[in-house]
């Protein structure tokens, strides 16, 4: 019988490759985002490309709690024990002082960066701790190991997102459940069109005379971490383009 691997924001990005590289080896998916067209073209895609797979679609909003409940509550039998949780669904918006930062900016961030995280896991993390197992992976930033200028609230939540991830395998490690931390540099999806709200000629300013990171490029880490033997886990990773040695710091052509 498969593994279930539930994935949040997994319309694009991050997410989406995750998904793809799952299906590739035979994991059961739980595709979760707020753009339910997308996630009906992931799952014909991925099931006509695997047909040894099961795949289940929800389209929900991790900032609502109510929508988190009604949706992972009350799963069907056939999905209910999730063994793997990638807790991806996130964003930067906006790019300001804090002395003149746009509050429905940061309250987006904080709903969906760290909010989101908790529902989704308060949800799940039960049934790992019931069955004696599980992996939770949270999908962090070098944001969240260093600040820069007009990072605040986002570098903020992802501060937080590191520091859930130290203190959830604190309290989850008796269970037998692993926790990691996964931690990008500059990886090219549509994150720097949502922080630049649509802006295509700004968005494309981060990545200029370097060669970034892929949304596949960390969907193989997160797959290697979850292929582990079972007394082998995998902490905190950072992972950065060659090109990037800090926040701030990128060597461009």
């Amino acid at each position: 019988m498969n593994k279930i691997v539930l994935i949040t924001g997994a319309t694009s990005g991050i997410g989406h490759a995750t998904a793809r590289k799952f299906a590739e080896n035979n994991y059961d998916l739980i595709i979760t985002g707020r753009r339910k067209e997308r996630l009906e073209k992931l799952k014909k895609e991925l099931l006509e490309n695997n047909k040894k797979i099961r795949v289940l679609p929800l389209a929900f909003d991790v900032r609502s709690l109510s929508e988190v409940v009604e949706n992972l509550g009350n799963l069907d039998r056939d999905w209910q024990n999730i063994d793997i949780l990638v807790n991806n669904a996130g964003l930067a918006v906006g790019l300001s002082h804090i002395d003149d930062g746009v509050i429905d900016d940061w309250e987006r961030m904080i709903d969906t960066n760290i909010k989101g995280l908790l529902y989704i896991t308060r949800v799940v993390s039960p049934g790992m701790v019931e069955r004696g197992r599980g992996h939770i992976l949270n999908i962090g930033s070098i944001a969240g190991k260093e600040v820069y200028e007009n990072g605040n609230v986002y570098c903020a939540t992802k501060h937080a997102v590191d520091a859930l991830s130290r203190s959830m395998r604190i309290d989850l490690v008796k269970h037998g459940i692993k926790v990691s931390n996964i931690a990008p540099g500059l990886v090219k999806t549509e994150f720097s069109d949502v922080r630049f709200k649509g802006d295509k000629e700004k968005a494309e300013v981060p990545y200029k005379g370097m060669k970034p990171l892929s949304g596949e490029d960390i969907a193989d880490v997160i797959l290697y971490c979850v292929s582990l033997p079972d007394h082998v886990n995998i902490n905190d990773v950072l992972i950065m383009p060659t090109a990037q040695a800090s926040a701030t710091i990128v060597n461009r052509d």
